[in-house]
């Protein structure tokens, strides 16, 4: 099995960036990895953790419409260049976690999608320089208020909720590129979403290049590869489950959101 590089928070409320081993025991770094964090002595036992997001990057960055079957099930073309938008890092959420129905929106949709870890500074890099500024994959689910993206006419709102970006649970170094994704919502046998990742529009060292090209990728940050066909809602109660080969799944429950008191 590949080795699982976690972000963890103690019972004390300590953070660590730590390798999960097979008894669940986490071996904690002095370090981000990919800043070349090295094991310590110290070593957490289940139940003293919770896991959280694998990372805390900088900014989300997020590529729409990167396969083409989904493209047409959007009812567009597929974009002759990456079509980019950012989701904010509040948006994020961990594994196990809520997503939280905003009551803005009477649509809210699961997008399962691979997400790219930075490991260096990248800026204006080449494909084949961008490849290696790649330092480990990670599960997303892109969640999107349906009706405002199309609403707005822009995606900010839509996108970026808080818990619109459920990652994790880990981190692994190495992927086949041939790898399936998957998207599983509640205990239905049959996949809502099912592709290759050989099946994007534009591979993940291109995307890494040409984001690159734009605004400069920090160590940590984080890109996410675009969703498959078979987008669709989600309810309250729902447990959407999201699966890459290779990697495991990322599995999160749909509550709703109180709306804000009027003061």
């Amino acid at each position: 099995m590949a080795q699982r590089y976690v972000r963890v928070k103690t019972s004390k409320g300590q953070t660590y960036y730590g390798l999960l081993q097979l008894t669940r025991n986490i071996q904690v770094l002095d370090a981000p990895p990919w800043l070349q964090g090295q094991p310590t002595d110290l070593e957490l036992e289940p139940g003293s953790y919770e896991l959280l997001a694998p990372c805390a990057p900088s900014k989300i960055v997020a590529v729409g419409k990167n396969y083409t079957e989904h493209a047409q099930e959007m009812g567009t073309s597929v974009p002759k260049e990456p079509l980019l938008f950012l989701k904010p890092p509040t948006s994020i959420t961990s594994a196990d976690k809520e997503i939280q129905y905003p009551p803005q929106s009477q649509r809210v949709d699961y997008e399962g999608e691979l997400a790219l870890v930075i490991g260096e500074h990248c800026v204006d890099c080449t494909p084949k320089q961008a490849q290696s500024k790649i330092w480990g994959y990670t599960i997303a689910n892109d969640v999107t208020a349906r009706d405002l993206q199309q609403q707005d006419g822009q995606w900010t709102r839509a996108k970026g909720f808080n818990t619109f970006c459920p990652l994790g649970p880990w981190i692994v170094r190495e992927l086949s590129a041939g790898a399936r994704l998957q998207t599983f919502l509640n205990d239905r046998p049959q996949p809502v979403q099912s592709a290759l990742l050989t099946q994007m529009v534009f591979p993940p060292e291109f995307l890494v290049s040409y984001i690159s090209q734009v605004m400069t990728l920090l160590p940590g940050d984080v890109v996410l590869t675009g969703t498959p066909q078979g987008i669709g809602p989600m309810q309250m109660g729902d447990r959407v489950r999201v699966e890459i080969e290779g990697i495991g799944h990322l599995e999160n429950t749909v509550v709703a959101r109180s709306a804000l008191e009027a003061p």
